[in-house]
């Protein structure tokens, strides 16, 4: 068959490699896709959001399944869009990925159906919200509602910071529209875990779980980021996490979403606070996390084609996903200055180092080619995995791994899984 991919990222690099290997495939395209996605996919400049264009490719190449691995595409409506002219695709429709799209919207959902998570309260008048923060409990979690690109939460430890967090939001905008409502959320403390799910609408299937690390500097300092890097499985993620989630959480949410009218197929990613009082829901993505993807699909023994086409015909019940007992360690190499400004254009040394090595694995996030030469062409550049008998290994491996790698301005975390340590 004809498969498409739409995105650019490191998450759609490892989703057009999976993709690339399976044995339904027979050609494989990707819009906008990047440099290292061009290596094995056909890719065509047209923009995540370029819904007809996008439409009108697909026709054009006979295309039989769409996957599409962006946010703003799928709160966006495009598999509506594709589904309207006939094209297969795997992911949520518009309704659906209002999970991830809106955070009010999730939060009411998991209070409607008790769904574990942090107390909170909406807000759409900046005036109101401040008010209620004069009474408080700090530290304190302002988010943006909508899509703000991993960064539209605001930790604030007290009122004068929480003052401001409402006015960067709601009053300066500076997330867009996304600021039009914002959630104030309880402080949760403890361990975060990642678990990516398949969903067919009424079964779902998680997968390994993984843990990601947001802020840019090491020690969970400085801004927060798209991610700097992950490891899986997290040893913090029990078999006694495990049942609860199943119980109260999992089916929970695509029952509730099912109840809704808005029965959910593709991806969910549960982000999850293990607090003292057990595991509760941080937030709702509808589809593969970047950069958990570049550690978990590695790790998958499925045919990730197979796995997609049972999420479409509701026929997930049947698959027995499986994933190797090792474990992996992606370490996001990105350019100094991320993420607020940066070079680009900067040529890459080192690449045809993991043709010699398996096991070891180069996502492209943000690269171009320019005369034959791989350069920088954004925040985060490269994700570099590697897989290990255990969380250990693979951390050895990946930083390893990292050090094939050089271009000028190169910038990385040197903790990535440090917490592996302590478990």
């Amino acid at each position: 068959m004809n498969v498409l991919v739409v995105g650019s990222g490191g998450r759609e690099h490892v989703i057009c490699a999976c993709a690339a290997k399976s044995v339904k495939t027979d050609k494989l395209y990707c819009v906008p896709g990047n440099a290292g996605i061009a290596e094995v996919a056909e890719c065509a400049p047209i923009g995540a959001m370029e819904f007809d264009k996008i439409v009108a490719f697909a026709k054009e190449k006979e295309v039989d399944l769409v996957i599409v691995g962006m946010d703003d595409p799928l709160v966006g409506g495009l598999v509506d869009e594709l589904e309207a002219a006939g094209i297969r695709t795997f992911g949520p429709r518009k309704n659906a990925a209002i999970l991830e799209g809106s955070k009010a919207f999730s939060k009411d959902l998991m209070k409607k159906y008790h769904i574990p998570t942090a107390a909170y309260e909406n807000f759409t008048d900046p005036e109101k919200a401040l008010r209620y923060l004069e009474t408080a409990k700090f530290p304190i979690v302002l988010k943006a509602d909508g899509l703000a690109l991993g960064k539209g939460v605001l930790i604030c430890n007290n009122l004068e910071e929480a003052e401001e967090g409402v006015k960067t939001i709601m009053l300066d905008k500076k997330f867009g529209s996304a600021g039009n409502e914002m959630v104030i959320e309880e402080f949760m403390t403890g361990r975060e875990v990642s678990v990516l799910s398949f969903v067919d609408g009424n079964t779902i299937k998680t997968m390994t779980s993984a843990q990601d690390h947001k802020r840019a500097g090491d020690g969970d300092t400085g801004l927060n980021t798209g991610g700097m890097g992950t490891f899986s499985p997290s040893p913090f993620y029990t078999k006694e996490v495990d049942e609860f989630c199943r119980k109260y959480i999992y089916q929970a949410t695509v029952d509730a979403m099912k109840a809704e009218g808005r029965p959910f197929k593709g991806v969910i990613f549960f982000g999850l606070m293990l607090t003292k009082d057990g595991p509760k829901v941080l937030e709702y993505n509808a589809r593969f996390g970047d950069p958990e993807a570049q550690v978990v699909l590695p790790r998958m023994k499925n045919d990730l084609i197979d796995v997609a086409e049972a999420c479409i015909d509701g026929t997930l019940d049947q698959v027995d996903l499986q994933f190797e007992d090792n474990a992996s360690v992606c370490v996001v190499l990105a350019s100094e200055g991320y993420p607020v400004a940066y070079d680009k254009g900067i040529p890459i040394h080192g690449l045809e180092e993991f043709e010699k090595h398996e096991g070891y694995y180069c996502f492209h996030a943000g690269t171009k080619l320019e005369g034959g030469q791989f350069v920088t062409n954004g925040g985060r550049v490269l994700g570099i995995t590697a897989k290990g008998a255990d969380l250990k290994e693979a951390r050895a491996n990946a930083y390893a791994a990292s050090e094939w790698v050089q271009f000028d301005n190169k910038y990385m975390r040197h903790d990535i899984g440090k917490a592996i340590d302590e478990a």
